[in-house]
């Protein structure tokens, strides 16, 4: 294969790769953004929707897309979403209890954050076992 063409395929998949991201980009802008309309009417059909499995399922069609006949990535991905829904659940409980409290916003996002990233080591490590 000449260099020119080797350019040119590389030049093509690389345009393709970067037309999945952003399409894939946009797609999660716009949840978000739905979330965030929703959640100023139905704050609680807002947090609904933010945490159903619609990211889940986006990313499952992707990367069973990308990665056909794959069932040991999917099979993997679905067990690390399963158990990271600790850490997910700990994240909000905290949030609701600081918020109950009435503390301050971005107090309450750091120690909910703090909370998640505790539980989210912890994910990785209890994952990261061998079996």
């Amino acid at each position: 294969m000449p260099v020119a063409d080797f350019l040119r395929f590389a030049r093509d998949e690389a345009r393709t790769v970067d037309m999945r991201f952003v399409i894939k980009l946009l797609i999660s802008v716009c949840v978000i953004a739905f979330c965030a309309q929703i959640g100023r009417k139905l704050p609680t059909l807002a947090g609904l929707i933010a945490v159903m499995p619609l990211t889940g399922l986006i990313v499952l069609v992707w990367l069973y897309r990308e990665n056909p006949g794959n069932f040991d990535l999917m099979t993997e991905y679905t067990k690390g979403a399963l158990w990271g829904i600790v850490p997910s659940v700990l994240f909000f409980l905290v949030a609701f209890i600081c918020f109950r409290r009435h503390l301050p916003f971005w107090l309450v996002l750091c120690a909910s954050f703090a909370v998640w990233l505790i539980g989210a080591f912890v994910h990785q490590w209890l994952l990261g076992k061998p079996n």
